[in-house]
């Protein structure tokens, strides 16, 4: 009886240390999952934590190449006409003035025709107009014919100069007509140096007046169009350095200065612009890529 009670308990001790050692496996176990977590949950911390340091000192934003306004031309005759000769093609490099095109218009003709003749007329008019002058000042004619004669040169004279304005609207000099004659057809010419584009015009096609014949680009001036939201404004000044990215030109960087932050916020999405003027100069920049920007702190 004895040594069945000894062998009873001897067994009961061996189950008990058995559970023991499972249980102490088991919170081991459980331990080192609950270490790695917050291991875990420590490392996101301290990068989130980081994060905004990364960011104080700099902001990253999208947008495209620009030219500047006063570097791109969009080039529409006044008077329309048919086209008579071009020999330019989109990408072709021009200088200022420069014929873009010639245009056929019966009303160019009388234009300069008119001119001619109110030129013709006001010379004579302004002659007999000091004939009368002087005579009634030597009361040798009356009042009447010399107020008629004055008024006859004052209108032909307004005649003349609006004539001549309209020569030189058109990009003609009154006085090469007068000493060319006539021009049969209106040259359209270049306003400045640059890259044609946008050139949809052919020989024989009727142009309207004030319809785009084609652009002309200066490149020696590059600016950056950049998107930013409201919540960046107060990280943003003029002359802060810019590090951009052209997307189509692989990690190549290059640099830019804020020189403009817009005043007015879009009401959809809380967006404004922000432009900057490149300092280098690319013969692959065009106006439209896009690029990634990287608005640093301006140095104090």
């Amino acid at each position: 009886m004895k040594k069945i009670v000894i062998s009873t308990v001897v067994l009961l001790l061996f189950a008990c240390n058995g559970k023991k050692e499972s249980l102490s496996d088991e919170v081991s176990d459980t331990m080192a999952i609950e270490n790695e977590m917050t291991e875990e949950l420590f490392a996101g911390q301290s990068e989130a934590d980081t994060e905004p340091m990364a960011m104080v000192n700099h902001s990253s934003f999208n947008g495209v190449l620009m030219t500047p306004p006063q570097r791109y031309a969009t080039v529409t005759p006044t008077m329309g006409g048919t086209v008579h000769s071009t020999n330019l093609l989109n990408g072709i490099y021009i200088k200022k003035g420069t014929v873009i095109a010639t245009l056929e218009n019966p009303e160019f003709i009388t234009l300069q025709q008119e001119y001619l003749d109110a030129y013709a007329q006001t010379t004579y008019l302004k002659s007999e107009f000091e004939r009368q002058e002087r005579l009634s000042v030597q009361e040798a004619a009356s009042q009447k014919r010399f107020e008629q004669s004055k008024a006859e040169y004052l209108s032909m004279k307004s005649r003349l100069e609006g004539a001549s304005a309209q020569l030189t609207i058109l990009g003609v000099s009154p006085k090469d007509v007068l000493s060319e004659g006539i021009q049969p057809y209106l040259e359209i010419k270049s306003p400045l140096s640059g890259y044609v584009s946008g050139m949809n015009i052919n020989l024989g096609k009727y142009i309207n007046g004030g319809d785009p014949i084609c652009e002309v680009i200066d490149k020696g001036e590059t600016l950056l169009q950049l998107t930013v939201y409201e919540k960046d404004l107060m990280r943003l000044q003029s002359g802060s350095p810019v590090l951009f990215r052209v997307n189509s030109l692989g990690d190549q960087e290059f640099n830019a200065e804020v020189i403009s932050v817009g005043q007015a916020v879009d009401p959809v999405n809380r967006s404004l612009e922000v432009y900057a003027r490149v300092k280098e100069s690319n013969v692959h920049f065009r106006p439209g890529m896009y690029v990634s920007a990287r608005i640093e702190k301006k140095s104090e």
